[in-house]
């Protein structure tokens, strides 16, 4: 699937129009995990993920791959405020709370920004169910770094 288009407002609100915003790319991971994505820009990113092949062997949805679409699409989200600078992110840190689990049907993942700054970046992740019930939280930070070429 093509990512979706930054929004508009995100665009304009760059600093540095002449850089371009990076656009998301799916890894190998994301693929076998059926991520989708729904929505990218500095102000938010949210993508999908099914319940089903992604289940631990209770048949609940595998806390590692909370972990692992919860990473992916807070560091995204670092990816994209940093590309408005000429950057890139790495993660430096994640933690998470899991409140609830799924045992089907789809989760949503939304990361939104708790610090931008020029160095460091924190957002705030969270994966809910379909019924938009809470299954975990995450707070991820990525350390902005120039872009090696």
């Amino acid at each position: 699937m093509n990512a979706a288009s930054p929004n508009e407002s995100a665009t304009q609100a760059s600093p540095a129009a002449e850089h371009e915003l990076w656009k998301i790319h799916l890894g190998e991971l994301d693929e076998k995990m059926g991520v989708k994505i729904v929505e990218e820009s500095v102000e938010r990113v949210v993508a999908t993920m099914p319940v089903e092949g992604n289940r631990q062997s209770f048949g609940l949805l595998h806390g590692g791959a909370s972990l692992a679409v919860g990473e992916a699409v807070g560091s995204w989200a670092a990816v994209i405020h940093a590309s408005t600078m000429g950057k890139t992110a790495v993660g430096v840190d994640v933690s998470a709370t899991h409140h609830r689990s799924a045992r089907e049907g789809q989760v949503t993942i939304t990361a939104t920004p708790i610090h931008l700054g020029g160095t460091l970046t924190t957002h705030e992740v969270v994966i809910a169910n379909e019924a938009g019930q809470r299954l975990c939280t995450m707070r991820i930070t990525n350390l902005l770094m120039r872009r090696h070429k």
